[in-house]
């Protein structure tokens, strides 16, 4: 199938009677994946919030809570050696509905658990599930928008995470409130079946979409004759010092996102004395500022492209001025006013988010869209890698000192570590290129 070929004759078919309409089909798919990633969250965030309601109930420690959190982030590593490379082979119509629908039977399966043990196992599965949504929503921006437009289109969808971690504060309490909080975990499963049904129903490929016009394909392939190469496999991506780029920043700064959406209800209520009814407030700022991060991060290299940076240059610069912003909350150890302490995690996971947002784009800027999920994969695989460790370490640290102090240093320098890192792995964020 040749695109470029498509779009002339589209343009074509088009021009008599519609002129040049560019079309904005490409951002209703951004949109899907945005509502997507709000499912996700909405998911994954459910027990953070209940954490202090299942100590009381079923007598869940510190370190059995870290346990759970382990089970989660290991499958999610797992998961995620498989996920980017299948839904590089299956697409990513077939291959999201399948992800969504493993992910939601085991967030709904986590209100049958009793114990620390079988919430481990249902948390196991749900990390399985839900390894696939970025592999596969990385992969459809790079089928659907040009390289000058992913790192907003990321921004965006990956800002959908924030506002999946507003909305649970808002629900779950209500829920627990009146049906108990078993019922907690089933409410996200309503959303999950009407968004597999609107995915299936409404995307195809831009090449074969039936409301894509001439003009509108022409733009997305723009770049396309540089863009497609090969299919390799996924040891051979090993060999790419792009690949280790990416996957020891994302193993390094990853966990501290995890360690933000697992613990933070469990900081407030301990720092701060609040309850479940009260949680909500902080964690709503917090995720509002980090939804604003996670836009404003994917706009950020334009303004710097203006002042006549290259596209690499533009993407380390935003970068960099993340990873700066995060560099306070270190300081949370021995904060005592409440508003400075959301104050400062807005910042910090508004930065995290516009460090990712580019940090995601970073891949389809160095590899063909032939291979970006499988690299996505290998990083989130070593993020997920990072995050258990991180959680293994968070339970023992939390039981035996009671103080946050350490993790928020840890949290506050990674950043600046990271991208020293990607700068002398791959300089330039030079383009890999595949033999035939």
């Amino acid at each position: 199938m040749n695109p470029i070929g498509n779009a002339e004759v589209r343009e074509q078919e088009e021009s008599s009677f519609i002129g040049a309409r560019m079309g904005r089909v490409r951002w209703t798919i951004c949109a899907m994946l945005f509502f997507a990633t709000s499912i996700n969250y909405m998911d994954r965030q459910v027990i953070a919030l209940l954490k202090p309601t299942l100590e009381h109930s079923i007598g869940l420690t510190e370190i059995a809570y870290g346990y759970i959190v382990d089970a989660f982030q290991v499958a999610y590593a797992i998961g995620l050696l498989v996920a980017g490379r299948v839904v590089d082979r299956i697409g990513t119509r077939i291959g999201y509905v399948i992800i969504m629908g493993i992910w939601s039977l085991s967030a709904m399966a986590h209100a049958l658990a009793s114990s620390a043990l079988q919430f481990g196992i249902a948390r196991f599965f749900l990390g399985l599930g839900e390894s696939g949504n970025f592999p596969a929503a990385i992969k459809t921006v790079a089928e659907w928008f040009p390289q000058s437009e992913r790192s907003l289109a990321t921004g965006i969808f990956n800002s959908g995470a924030n506002v999946g971690a507003v909305l649970a504060p808002l629900i779950v309490p209500l829920i627990v409130r009146y049906c108990g909080w078993r019922a907690a975990f089933l409410a996200t499963g309503i959303f999950s079946m009407i968004w597999i049904v609107w995915w299936y129903k409404n995307y195809r490929k831009p090449a074969s979409h039936p409301t894509l016009t001439g003009r509108e394909l022409r733009h997305i392939y723009k770049e396309a004759a540089v863009e497609m190469g090969p299919s390799v496999p996924w040891v051979k991506l090993l060999g790419f010092r792009q690949t280790w780029a990416f996957s020891i920043a994302k193993f390094l700064t990853d966990p501290i996102w995890w360690f933000y959406l697992f613990w933070l209800p469990s900081y407030f209520s301990a720092k701060f004395h609040l309850n479940l009814s009260h949680l909500g407030l902080p964690l709503i700022i917090v995720y509002n500022m980090s939804a604003v991060g996670s836009i404003g991060g994917g706009w950020l290299p334009a303004p710097f492209r203006k002042l006549g940076l290259s596209a690499s240059g533009a993407r380390i610069s935003a970068m960099f001025f993340c990873a700066c912003l995060v560099v306070p909350v270190f300081t949370l150890g021995h904060v005592g006013s409440e508003w400075t302490a959301i104050g400062l995690l807005g910042v910090a996971a508004g930065a995290h988010q516009g460090w990712s947002a580019n940090l995601f784009t970073t891949v389809s800027d160095m590899f063909p869209r032939t291979a970006v999920g499988a690299v996505v994969g290998i990083g989130g695989m070593a993020g997920a890698a990072g995050g258990a460790l991180l959680a293994f370490f968070t339970g023992h640290i939390l039981a035996r000192t009671h103080s946050y102090a350490i993790l928020f240093i840890l949290s506050s320098s990674v950043y600046l570590v990271a991208l020293v890192i990607v700068n002398l792995l791959a300089p330039g964020l030079k383009k890999v290129e595949f033999s035939a």
